[in-house]
């Protein structure tokens, strides 16, 4: 419930700043937070606020993604709109860290060289140590190094 206070109140103050673009993006995230909670038929809680705001910022960057040449206007403002939501998101992991923690999991589960067939079963252990901290295409496409 704190995420959505905090994403009210900077809405708020998006609207006095008269910051249209802040304010359409914490309106559209505030939105999605409502519903997931009323999906859950509760309160919400962190992990389900950071995973709300997480599809979010990955809908954002499909746009941009997507996005004609000619509509650099979109981009601009899709990019901005990451940059906003990004502040209610958890550090992110980088490269390195990503690694640290495959390579515990790894000797956790006994495996000194890893192969694809056993991919399920790293990610089962590995997913829930990085989720909402490290985007799930980038881990994998790390923990594909690790495959001889």
């Amino acid at each position: 419930m704190a995420m959505m206070d905090d994403v009210r109140a900077g809405m708020m103050a998006a609207m006095k700043e008269k910051d249209k673009v802040k304010k359409d993006a914490l309106s559209a995230l505030l939105a999605a937070l409502k519903s997931k909670m009323i999906d859950n038929r509760g309160e919400l809680s962190e992990d389900d606020a950071i995973a709300v705001v997480s599809r979010e910022i990955k809908q954002l960057k499909e746009t941009m993604e997507t996005a004609p040449a000619g509509y650099e206007a979109v981009k601009e403002e899709c990019k901005a709109k990451i940059e906003i939501l990004s502040a209610f998101m958890p550090k992110q992991l980088d490269e390195a860290e990503i690694r640290e923690i495959i390579t515990g999991v790894l000797a956790q589960l006994g495996l000194e060289k890893p192969e694809a067939k056993q991919k399920g079963i790293i990610m089962k252990n590995l997913m829930p140590l990085v989720k909402g901290k490290a985007d799930g295409k980038l881990v994998n496409e790390i923990l594909a190094t690790f495959f001889a």
